[in-house]
């Protein structure tokens, strides 16, 4: 099986709608967005949603007011100052004490000091994920709750799911729009997989952040080639990501102009392939450079997959 990652080190690259494109070029995968901080996958991929499903894997403490003596122990250890302190007449002590949710981090220190057994731990509801169709291939994605934590454990969710997925169906290809950064989420989906499509545009910022991914993919193992989006809008800086490249021994495999139709494929909720005249024959040559260099590294198992 064949995982493609598609990773940038800062958002705005074009990272999400070079996957779409790819998405319409390469042969019937397994499409999974692991942006899951700020999905945005299936807002430019036809989709059907099949499977709606809860997410949780953090818990957050409870105080049972009818039971609580206002000790006042839980709110005086807590060092996230989670635990807020109210007058109440209608308490048996006048006062009540209550978790705030976006603070909490579920470290379980006031659960072990409350005298009386009054705190609880609950799950949170952290998200959800879902299983979709698309026009060729299963679509796997997800949406973070507001001041959720856990993202990297949900993208490993959705790998996990994908991955089955391509057992089931006999798919040899898994295509993952992968997050920015080099943070936990970047991690989970590049942890094991085949190869690194890096995006990156020609700005001081883009160069210095694809530097840093470059290292976390030589960190994992993980074969790594780039593709410098927007490359006309800076000659100098296009020529410095041309040089990295050169000198860390990677591939680049496309240099692609800046052009205002993938905004307007955007807009029009299309992938770029789907909008833009001319726009397959440019994103087909990339993904034919990614199978051959994947090919080369021995990362294909020799498949050599269709268009």
């Amino acid at each position: 099986m064949f995982e493609l990652v598609v990773a940038s080190g800062k958002g705005g690259t074009g990272k999400t709608s070079l996957t779409g494109a790819l998405a319409e070029v390469a042969s019937p995968a397994v499409l999974v967005d692991c942006d899951v901080d700020a999905a945005d996958l299936h807002l430019i991929v036809p989709h059907r949603v099949c499977e709606e499903h809860d997410f949780s894997c953090s818990s957050q403490a409870v105080i049972n007011m009818d039971a609580c003596t206002a000790c006042g122990i839980c709110r005086e250890s807590c060092r996230f100052e989670a635990i807020t302190m109210s007058p109440d007449p209608e308490t048996t002590h006048g006062l009540r004490f209550a978790v705030e949710p976006t603070a909490c981090e579920g470290c379980g220190l006031c659960v072990h000091l409350c005298p009386t057994d009054t705190i609880r731990f609950g799950k949170v509801n952290s998200g959800k994920w879902f299983r979709s169709e698309g026009n060729r291939s299963p679509f796997y994605h997800a949406r973070l709750g507001i001041a959720q934590s856990n993202s990297g454990r949900l993208v490993s969710l959705l790998r996990q799911e994908a991955r089955a997925a391509a057992d089931r169906e006999g798919l040899d290809l898994i295509l993952v729009d992968g997050p920015p950064g080099i943070g936990c989420p970047t991690i989970a989906a590049l942890t094991g997989s085949s190869y690194l499509l890096i995006i990156t545009e020609p700005s001081r910022s883009a160069i210095h952040d694809m530097e840093r991914l470059v290292s976390l993919a030589e960190h994992f193992h993980i074969p790594a080639g780039v593709c410098l989006n927007k490359c006309d809008i800076s000659e100098e800086m296009s020529g410095e990501v041309e040089r990295f490249v050169s000198e860390r021994g990677l591939t680049l495999h496309a240099s692609i102009p800046y052009d205002p139709a993938f905004t307007q494929a955007q807009i029009r909720r299309q992938s770029y392939v789907a909008f833009a005249s001319g726009g397959r024959e440019m994103i087909h040559a990339l993904w034919q450079s990614i199978r051959d260099d994947a090919d080369r590294l021995g990362r294909t198992g020799g498949r050599r997959f269709a268009v």
